[in-house]
């Protein structure tokens, strides 16, 4: 659950616009970009003419779902279509300035004798540096898993927030264990 709250925050991060939710809205926006042409939505899809034509028919009782896998295939394509010269810029400018992270998460650590390892919840907003929204994107381009999210975003809070940016508390090992929620904005 927290890979996707991650992964939606660096989304929303990316599009300045939101994107379509549901697949009668999303085949709009296809349809839309086709300039009404549902043999090339067709195409584009791999799926037959007749098929588009039961999914965007006028009336509801008509109106055909698309599979599970076709209205992934619907959600993938328009989120590659939607804005992609902002969502260039808007990443580029992350890389290169940084970001500003604003959630609340259940942190853990692993510090020295007599002190206190027990998790706490914490609000943050904190700016990390661009080599962080660097690993960010990779990581959600290759698709990794929520656990992956967790530990890039624990190092970097970890040494900005908890360790001060290397001026104190070195040793402190810093886990996040749960993400409530998470907003990302340009620094």
């Amino acid at each position: 659950m927290e890979g996707q709250v991650i992964k939606a925050g660096l989304e929303k991060l990316l599009y300045t616009r939101l994107v379509p939710e549901t697949t009668e809205q999303q085949l709009a926006a296809l349809l839309r970009w086709a300039k009404g042409s549902k043999q090339t939505v067709a195409r584009e899809s791999g799926v037959s003419l007749r098929t588009v034509q039961r999914w965007t028919a006028r009336k509801a009782a008509a109106r055909a779902k698309p599979s599970v896998r076709h209205a992934g295939l619907i959600d993938t394509r328009v989120r590659a279509r939607r804005q992609p010269l902002i969502r260039a810029r808007r990443r580029a400018a992350a890389e290169r300035q940084g970001l500003v992270v604003h959630t609340r998460a259940r942190f853990g650590f692993e510090a020295g004798a007599g002190t206190s390892d027990d998790s706490r919840r914490r609000l943050l907003t904190v700016p990390v540096a661009g080599e962080v929204a660097r690993e960010l994107f990779a990581a959600w381009e290759a698709g990794v898993s929520d656990k992956q999210y967790r530990v890039i975003l624990g190092r970097a809070l970890g040494h900005v927030y908890f360790r001060a940016a290397g001026r104190r508390a070195d040793a402190l090992q810093v886990k996040l264990k749960e993400v409530d929620f998470i907003e990302f904005g340009l620094a």
